[in-house]
């Protein structure tokens, strides 16, 4: 998939995210209580998916972007260890100060992502950059 492919479809993914969110302050707590397992099982499957991506290409891959998987699964894990031991409790006023932290992890993951597609936007420009540096090199090498 070309790397313009892969940002168009992270868009669109951003842009499912921004409706979702949306849509879940008209939901009933059954349909939204659904509607967070079932992001939750498809962030640790996408989150497997970039493991089993990392993993493999480790060796063609800048050492820090193993290091920066690690440290995103250690901080979901964290994440969701918090989020799990949250909804245990009951008390109003912990109810209250849990909605924040919530909403703190959200807009974190948030900044985190828009950071993420600041740096992929910057590595596919220097990709395609790169690109054209190694044609150029070919062309004038072959004439």
């Amino acid at each position: 998939m070309a790397l313009s492919d892969q940002l168009a479809k992270l868009a669109a993914r951003a842009k499912q995210a921004e409706e979702n969110a949306a849509a879940a302050q008209q939901k009933a707590r059954t349909d939204l209580e659904s509607d967070v397992s079932a992001a939750r099982a498809s962030a640790e499957a996408q989150g497997e998916k970039l493991r089993d991506t990392a993993e493999a290409g480790k060796d063609k891959a800048a050492g820090h972007w193993n290091e920066l998987q690690q440290s995103w699964n250690a901080h979901i894990a964290a994440v969701r260890e918090d989020i799990d031991a949250r909804q245990a409790k009951h008390d109003r006023a912990q109810a209250e100060r849990e909605a924040e932290m919530a909403e703190d992890d959200a807009a974190y993951a948030i900044d985190y992502a828009y950071a993420a597609v600041e740096e992929a936007e910057y590595a596919v420009l220097d990709a395609e950059l790169a690109r054209m540096d190694s044609d150029a090199l070919e062309a004038s090498a072959a004439a």
